[in-house]
């Protein structure tokens, strides 16, 4: 990975500062309740001193950090690594001086862990993890004794010490493996998407192209006659000069050269802008297929219906995505890659198959999600978008905001079926 890769990686796993007082405003919060519940509600016996100590400790040190540092903060992950080890510490000292396993809170342990792996980079996360379960063994090496009533003595036998120990300890790695495959899926999502954002933008530039050579031919049009104008006036005084005459002739065909240009451009937007903004379903098969022809041996297209053809908008996102699955066919293909069309009062499908290795079938039903290689691997995969499942993801994406649904299945070869609610089709 590329170091501006990094940087934005770590970026975006810095944690805002704000969250972490807030949650350990709660902690202090909750220790103070149970603390003063257990010590003066219901008369146990317990180190007062040093517990109301840990306490006031993370309480000083959280309005330090409120004081010190603005609410919109964001934290280093060093800095957060540091914070919720210090949040784990005073836990770990807090539950060995009030019975270790045997307190019923000891499950607590794994919050700190469970931000580290939402939050920080993995070998932040890892290392607090290792310092939770070297906390919890220590928890399990005869601390003081759990507050009970006055003469009584809580046991905890060492086989079930033991039990309690394994149970936390798994816990905990269940735990940061769930948070980290979670918070791993939102980050790839994300970046899938904000890829889907800028192919989508890039093709919507495209289909304004048009409107902006209208708009650049009536505004150029305007300074050229004037051009033009002062050209002829020039032609007529100085047409017979034997220096300059020649070059004035010049300049007058080569400004009525430019308004011709600029008439055909604005023609072209006033006459074709209705038609352009209208497609066909075959013209939209044709335009979307049209640049993958020359890379496979055989493509063939066939519409198939009752009544109309059907006629939608020009739009940029579903014309992508089809071209996108239509490459993904192609580039995967033996030879043949067939597009079938069916259309009815009701609905609309485009079937896109070709005569590969089809779709693995381990991952048959994640094609679509990011990053998720959706081909055979004994195939060879290009640099390419689609390798990565990113391609597929993009297409899917952009497919079912214009009211699509896909289904991916293999028959004979890899086949993705798009389906349309007609009028959605029509209208988009």
């Amino acid at each position: 990975m590329r170091a501006p890769e990094l940087l934005e990686k770590e970026r975006r796993r810095s944690l805002r500062l704000q969250t972490l007082v807030r949650l350990r405003w709660l902690a202090v919060a909750g220790q103070t309740t149970t603390a003063t519940f257990v010590a003066f509600g219901i008369d146990f016996s317990m180190p007062i001193i040093p517990v109301f100590a840990l306490i006031a400790a993370l309480a000083l040190g959280n309005l330090i950090l409120t004081l010190r540092f603005p609410a919109t903060q964001r934290v280093e992950p060093r800095f957060a690594f540091a914070l919720l080890g210090f949040d784990l510490a005073q836990l770990t000292a807090l539950l060995y001086l009030t019975g270790g396993l045997a307190n019923p809170f000891v499950p607590l342990i794994s919050v700190p862990v469970i931000i580290s792996f939402t939050a920080l980079p993995l070998r932040h996360a890892m290392a607090l993890l290792v310092l939770a379960v070297a906390g919890v063994s220590v928890l399990a090496i005869e601390p003081f004794p759990l507050p009970w009533y006055e003469g009584l003595s809580l046991q905890i036998e060492p086989v079930l010490k033991f039990g309690i120990w394994i149970g936390i300890v798994s816990m905990l790695s269940f735990a940061a493996f769930y948070a980290h495959r979670i918070s791993l899926e939102a980050e790839q999502i994300s970046d899938a998407l904000a890829a889907t954002e800028l192919v989508l933008q890039r093709e919507q530039h495209l289909s304004q192209l048009d409107g902006l050579a209208a708009a650049a031919a009536h505004e150029l049009g305007t300074p050229l006659a004037t051009i033009s104008v002062v050209a002829k006036e020039m032609a007529r005084a100085l047409g017979d000069d034997p220096i300059h005459g020649e070059d004035v002739q010049l300049l007058v065909s080569q400004s009525q050269r430019c308004r011709d240009i600029l008439s055909r451009l604005a023609s072209l937007s006033k006459e074709d802008e209705s038609h352009m903004r209208r497609l066909p379903l075959s013209s939209l098969l044709e335009e979307a297929a049209a640049p993958h022809r020359p890379f496979v041996a055989e493509m063939g297209i066939s519409i198939e219906g009752d009544g109309p053809e059907p006629v939608g908008q020009r739009n940029p996102a579903v014309l992508y995505g089809l071209g996108n699955i239509i490459e993904n066919a192609v580039e995967h293909a033996g030879r043949a890659v067939k597009i079938e069309a069916r259309h009815d009062a009701t609905r609309v499908t485009i079937t896109v198959s070709d005569d590969g290795g089809g779709f693995a079938p381990d991952i048959l039903a994640r094609i679509g999600d990011p990053f998720v290689s959706d081909r055979q691997p004994d195939r060879e995969e290009g640099n390419r978008a689609g390798g990565l499942g990113l391609g597929l993801f993009i297409a899917k994406t952009l497919l079912e905001r214009a009211g699509a649904t896909l289904t991916f299945e293999n028959n004979g070869g890899a086949r993705i079926t798009i389906t349309w609610p007609r009028w959605r089709m029509e209208t988009e």
